[in-house]
């Protein structure tokens, strides 16, 4: 008898036992033990301009840099649309994805939200370009789900690394094949603009990411200024007509947060 009960419970585990189990990426996931992520998450809660804002950013610390080097940038693009950062120092997809749970996207109304997210996925972890679009592709599920009325603007993630055949790089370029395809061009857009950063040769330079991952002021320019084109059609609104503001955004704060190599 006690056989029998033996064999019916491992038959029991074995039908009832994912064959495999959901990658990291997608599997919603806190960094409340970091203080400084816990006090972000709680300030964008109470953002004031939570149900004005027309565009929300989404995704790591290259996004919450629009508040250090690209903090100029971002006022001449961006401020006049009261547009929300909900960029954070660190984050993976993962990270995302606790974070809508947990009511970022609570109230917003924004026309048009932009994500970039992944490279910390390349870079903590190592995960595969599969998992990684993986849990894009969970995030823009969330955030149609959550938003229905929001177009969303995806763009490929940043190079990252100085050489294109460099590991982290092929990486995320492996990936941003994969994200591509989640493109409908009616709800989700997909937008590359990777090689404005990059020289004729593929090799991205210190001038514009002195690390070669964050942005400086004149990558958050470049940055803007390839985007404003689809953002603007998206928005319904004129475009904002370039200035040269890399030298004042340049003796900006250091970038906030900071993604391991």
């Amino acid at each position: 008898m006690r056989s029998r009960v033996l064999i019916a419970q491992v038959l029991l585990a074995v039908f009832t036992t994912p064959l495999f189990a959901a990658p990291l990426s997608v599997t919603p996931s806190d960094r409340l033990k970091d203080g400084g992520w816990s006090k972000r998450h709680e300030e964008k809660l109470a953002a004031p301009n939570r149900a004005t804002a027309q565009v929300v950013f989404i995704g790591d610390s290259i996004t919450q840099g629009w508040e250090g080097a690209g903090k100029s940038v971002w006022a001449h693009y961006y401020s006049a649309r009261g547009a929300l950062n909900l960029g954070y120092g660190g984050d993976r997809t993962e990270n995302v994805l606790w974070r809508f749970d947990h009511g970022e996207l609570d109230g917003l109304k924004a026309k048009v939200a932009v994500l970039m997210i992944g490279t910390n996925n390349t870079g903590h972890r190592k995960d595969s370009p599969e998992d990684i679009a993986a849990g894009v592709r969970k995030i823009l599920d969330v955030l149609q789900q959550k938003l229905p009325k929001t177009k969303i603007l995806v763009l490929a993630i940043f190079p990252r690394s100085a050489a294109a055949t460099d590991a982290p790089r092929v990486n995320n370029d492996k990936a941003d094949k994969l994200i591509a395809g989640f493109a409908d061009n009616k709800r989700v857009f997909f937008l590359d603009i990777n090689n404005k950063f990059l020289q004729p040769d593929g090799t991205l330079s210190k001038d514009i990411m002195p690390d070669l991952l964050h942005p400086k002021g004149k990558g958050y320019e470049i940055w803007a200024e390839a985007m404003e084109p689809e953002l603007s059609k998206m928005l319904g609104d004129r475009p904002v007509k370039p200035v040269d503001l890399s030298a004042k955004a340049d003796k900006a704060p250091a970038k906030p947060g900071k993604a391991k190599k």
